[in-house]
């Protein structure tokens, strides 16, 4: 759906990114006081046996249909369904855990082998490893999107959807600016404000950023201010 790139109160229009399908613990002044998912369903293809994958198992066919609940997902966000959107892209997730064993297999050859004997011997291509990270990427941002949708947001499994991003794309801009906001409705500021900065270096003039990061200066800065006081 895309790619580059929990409680509180419901994220405004001016803090989502327009265009969206979008651990360590840092010492903050407001950590003592912060507080802090997706549905499962979907339609689609039939389901087949997952956590395995035999001979009665294609691996092109699970990828295949990873990506159309993938983009029946984005179809749903679009259509402003944000809970069918959800279990889309769960179901998605889902059916790459099928293809799991087959990249557990790949990461043991020294050599990949070519796409037919691959595929007949259960092992992801090149190719089919790409667009796997591809699909999980997109699904684990886009399901932080959703999220952000909520009435009541849980800006803390948005924060672990982004971070799972992050983690294998190090350097998505919606991952990095979601993780600020995350972890700022958190009360996390110090981590806010890392995330926020690695996001707006990607992206200067992003309004969403400059904003959130305004509002997490404001906060530490009065987070200091306290510090002295009781000093």
């Amino acid at each position: 759906m895309e790619r580059n790139s929990s409680g509180g109160a419901k994220l405004s229009a001016s803090h989502r990114l327009a265009g969206d399908g979008q651990q360590q613990t840092l010492k903050s002044c407001a950590l003592g006081s912060a507080g802090g998912g997706g549905g499962g369903g979907g339609g689609g293809a039939g389901s087949a046996p997952r956590g395995q994958v035999g001979a009665a198992v294609d691996l092109g066919e699970l990828l295949q249909r990873a990506q159309d609940f993938k983009n029946q997902g984005a179809q749903c966000y679009k259509d402003k369904k944000f809970r069918e959107a959800i279990g889309k892209y769960h179901r998605a997730l889902l059916e790459l855990k099928g293809l799991l064993p087959a990249l557990e297999e790949r990461d043991k050859d020294t050599q990949a082998p070519s796409t037919a004997y691959g595929a007949k011997l259960g092992h992801l291509t090149e190719e089919q490893s790409k667009t796997v990270e591809a699909v999980e990427i997109d699904c684990y941002n886009s399901l932080a999107a959703c999220l952000l949708q909520a009435e009541l947001v849980n800006y803390e499994r948005v924060k672990e959807y982004c971070l799972k991003v992050l983690k294998k794309e190090g350097e998505n801009f919606k991952a990095l600016y979601r993780s600020g906001v995350a972890f700022y409705h958190l009360g996390d500021y110090d981590k806010a404000l890392y995330y926020l900065k690695e996001a707006r270096s990607r992206q200067p003039t992003d309004t969403n950023v400059i904003r959130y990061i305004q509002l997490t200066e404001m906060k530490l800065s009065r987070c200091s201010q306290r510090e002295k006081e009781a000093l």
